[in-house]
């Protein structure tokens, strides 16, 4: 009887997480217009969801921290965060803005992290191994949240540049932190050049090393099957989750690190500028994001609010100086960066803390190390107070009158302008590409609205309807993806996102009455 209690009492977890799973996809999916529109961090949206469930709910969910769920989940969730950031990134705007880079890495992430560990020792007296592993899981922010209080702001395309590498980047950066300190706290003072040789050589050579040997071969056989007999698309997209899971478990079998290791695959994935579909990454980012926000609705059935047990003066002091350590390490760090005034304010002001803390700190919980149980109460408690503060802030932006530019203001193309594209300029200054001579066939303009019944428009077709005085508004359609990568937009044009272009086109104003041009890449 006892085999067969534990077997549906298995069955019972199965089912639960399953459901878990389903809720959330549905949830996440149907919610996606209305919190876009109303502006809500999403996050709070999904710890609500868990708030419900959780034991003060109606307490079908309840996820301790040894919760054999909660690693599996955590784990892949950091696993997808740190290969989605190396795949995705442009290492071309990373070399083009190295200087930039350097600064948001080094003395604005790294010197952050020292002051949130600073205070973490000396206001909560935390021994200096636990003191460097909260502050570098403080000093990380979240992409997810981040990527959701950068829609509809507006900012110049450096500032966005700096946004984009610091939550990209950053983890990779702190992550090995994380690990030296834990090594520390496994051994104590018993750690000798040898375990340091040992713990360099697996997480500086084996992990990246075996990351790197993975995403070669995998983009090696990838091209050749598609040469060979063709990859189906929706396969292909799901190659990307392969490599990484790959990586990871390769670098662990070894003994090296495996978040390291998915990190440097995708990283080789990008710097190979292979031709990879678009599904390739939007998969890999879909799946990456939905991990998350699993991951925060199993954290706020319970654990995420463990963090309001440790409120006490000492522990309120410390978040208030790990809220504050960043904007002002910012401040200072880009003083001397081409950033104009609004922009180093913008950077310094928008770093939320979200799941990337959690589970950097997560890592010293599941390997059993002496208070990481605390840390995780500590950082829990931060993470709440920054989704309350910078997820609050598109809504009083939105209040304050920061909408995304609308027809006829300022900046914006009125209907009737005669401007003068296509010249596509740089929104950081730089030399203007000239537009290239198009024939018909090219793709790179379209008119929807057009009395061809939507078909394509060249260059000079839209060059005789100014010359013609008529109303013409120009509309930049590029997907996300293209459009955060790059630094150019046409002279003039609106941005149009094609996840709803309609309400987003209420939004603007546009006219029905005026010639609409669409342009993609």
């Amino acid at each position: 009887m006892d085999g067969l209690e534990a077997v549906v009492n298995g069955g019972d977890a199965f089912l639960t997480t399953l459901a878990l799973v389903g809720v959330v996809i549905l949830v996440a999916a149907l919610l996606s217009g209305v919190v876009e529109r109303s502006r809500l961090p999403q996050v709070a949206v999904f710890l609500a969801l868990g708030a419900a469930l959780g034991p003060a709910g109606i307490g079908v969910l309840n996820v301790g921290l040894d919760s054999p769920a909660l690693r599996i989940i955590a784990t892949l969730s950091l696993v997808l965060v740190l290969f989605t950031d190396a795949l995705t990134g442009d290492l071309a705007d990373v070399r083009r803005h190295a200087g930039l880079a350097l600064v948001v890495l080094g003395p604005g992430t790294l010197l952050s992290a020292a002051l949130i560990a600073l205070a973490g020792w000396a206001l909560l007296g935390l021994q200096p191994a636990l003191a460097a592993i909260l502050g570098a899981a403080l000093a990380s922010t979240d992409p997810v949240l981040l990527r959701g209080l950068l829609q509809g702001q507006r900012m110049s395309a450096a500032a966005r540049q700096a946004l984009r590498l610091e939550s990209g980047l950053n983890d990779v950066v702190l992550l090995p932190i994380v690990l030296v300190a834990m090594a520390f706290l496994s051994h104590g003072a018993a750690v000798g050049a040898t375990e340091l040789a040992h713990l360099g050589v697996g997480l500086f050579l084996l992990g990246p090393g075996l990351g790197v040997a993975i995403g070669l071969v995998a983009v090696a056989a990838l091209e050749l099957v598609r040469r060979q007999v063709g990859v189906r698309r929706d396969y292909e997209s799901l190659y990307s989750l392969g490599v990484a899971f790959s990586a990871y478990a390769a670098a662990e079998a070894v003994h090296g690190s495996g978040f390291l290791a998915a990190f440097a695959a995708g990283l080789t994935i990008a710097s190979l500028d292979v031709e990879l579909c678009d599904c390739f990454v939007e998969y890999g980012e879909t799946t990456s994001e939905m991990a998350l926000l699993l991951t925060f609705v199993l954290f706020g059935a319970s654990l995420i609010w463990s963090g309001l047990g440790a409120l006490d003066g000492a522990t309120v002091l410390f978040a208030v100086v790990a809220l504050l350590a960043r904007p002002l390490v910012f401040v200072l760090a880009l003083a001397r960066t081409n950033l104009d005034r609004r922009g180093r304010l913008l950077v310094a002001s928008f770093g939320p803390r979200g799941l990337s803390s959690l589970l950097l700190v997560l890592l010293p919980v599941f390997a059993g190390l002496p208070g990481g149980e605390q840390l995780f109460a500590i950082c829990a408690l931060v993470v709440l107070l920054s989704v309350a503060i910078h997820g609050g802030t598109p809504i009083l932006l939105a209040r304050l009158g920061s909408q995304p530019p609308s027809v006829g203001a300022p900046g914006a193309l009125a209907v009737g302008d005669t401007v003068s594209p296509p010249s596509l300029p740089s929104t950081d200054g730089t030399t203007a590409l000239p537009a290239p001579d198009r024939s018909p066939g090219d793709d790179d303009l379209a008119a929807p609205a057009a009395p061809r019944g939507g078909a394509r428009i060249t260059i000079d077709e839209l060059r005789a309807l100014w010359a013609e005085g008529a109303p013409v508004v120009l509309l930049d359609v590029r997907n996300e993806r293209s459009y955060s990568h790059s630094d150019r937009q046409a002279r003039g044009a609106l941005r149009l996102p094609l996840e709803r272009p309609a309400a987003a086109a209420a939004e603007l104003g546009l006219p029905r009455d005026a010639w609409l041009v669409a342009y993609c890449t």
